[in-house]
């Protein structure tokens, strides 16, 4: 392979030069700069991303930013990863994962070490979207602030989500509900799928005359026993329940059983959730599945999509699907 030693003496210069070229350290006069471009194409140098960059102005990566942040699932962030790199593979790309917020996004795009981004975890005003916005390279959110400002966006309809889960317990004729929702952290983040979550399920409870609760979960057994102990304790009259925490989903289910409430005899439930998560349980659930392979292959479409044509930037939300599995009881 050849080294950056075989590029300098090919363009006939130092190495510490064709090093500036490289990172754009310090500036290199236009005719030093097609030298080293002529040498590193000739010899096919590929050190790292920034030569590829500047010997052909991309760099067959997509960075993908997934910050792993207190409060989400890990596995249900992965399921959105693989889709993205089953994505990007079809396309011809690489995937950078990125999983800090701090610095990330101006290292990678300031260096040209990514052509794109798609970017995760969205919050509903969320600070990166003027950085996002001003960058030269496209990017996809999965995700929906309050205002995207012009940025391309894809997700489930999280809003219709919490709505159709709470319509299909009226249609069967329950009127006390609860939303089983995302950790406390999450939710005071103004995380963009459990603002749209809970605004979709209040709305529908409202306009239904459903006496309602939402209770904040932290995605452990002890948080779904204790959401539990406290919705029986506010609202023991409760016959249904929206779960919208994939790690909490079975511990409540569990906990229910143990107080006497039976599901789907006493509780019915419908989860919102991978739909791998609703049939692992011992008692299958009813949910709406949340698509996170899929949206992710939809985010690089996307993202390949606006790298040809800057001016394809759009929202796309995915409508939501539910199917049942037996576990929401029909009152009569």
């Amino acid at each position: 392979m050849a080294t950056i030693e075989d590029v300098a003496r090919r363009a006939g210069v130092s190495q510490s030069t064709v090093s500036y070229a490289l990172s754009g350290k310090r500036p290199i006069s236009a005719a030093t700069r097609t030298r080293i471009e002529k040498a590193i194409a000739e010899l096919g140098y590929r050190a790292h991303a920034g030569a590829r960059a500047l010997a052909s102005a991309r760099t067959d990566v997509i960075g993908l930013m997934a910050p792993l942040r207190t409060g989400v699932d890990v596995n249900v962030i992965m399921q959105f990863v693989a889709g993205v790199v089953t994505g990007a593979g079809r396309a011809g790309y690489d995937v950078l994962m990125l999983t800090q917020d701090e610095g990330s996004l101006a290292r990678v795009t300031s260096s040209s070490m990514v052509d794109a981004l798609v970017v995760m975890d969205v919050e509903d005003d969320d600070a990166r979207l003027p950085a996002l916005q001003a960058l030269r390279q496209p990017s996809v959110l999965i995700g929906l602030p309050a205002d995207p400002h012009g940025l391309s966006c894809v997700d489930l309809d999280f809003t219709q989500a919490g709505a159709s889960a709470v319509r299909r317990l009226l249609a069967a004729g329950h009127r006390t509900v609860a939303l089983i929702g995302s950790p406390r952290e999450v939710v005071d983040r103004h995380t963009s799928y459990a603002e749209r979550m809970t605004r979709g399920f209040v709305g529908a409870c409202e306009a239904g005359g459903a006496t309602h609760l939402v209770l904040p979960t932290p995605a452990s057994a002890a948080g779904a026993v204790a959401s539990v102990d406290t919705l029986l304790a506010q609202l023991p009259d409760v016959t249904g329940v929206v779960v919208h925490n994939e790690v909490a989903l079975p511990h409540v289910i569990s906990r229910f059983r143990e107080r006497g409430r039976d599901v789907p005899g006493e509780v019915s439930v419908v989860a919102v959730c991978p739909e791998n998560v609703a049939t692992s349980l011992p008692v299958p659930v009813t949910s709406i599945d949340i698509p996170a392979e899929g949206i992710g292959q939809i985010a690089v479409d996307m993202l390949t999509a606006l790298m040809r044509d800057p001016s394809m930037a759009e929202v796309r939300l995915v409508s939501p699907r539910l199917t049942e599995r037996g576990s929401v009881r029909d009152l009569g």
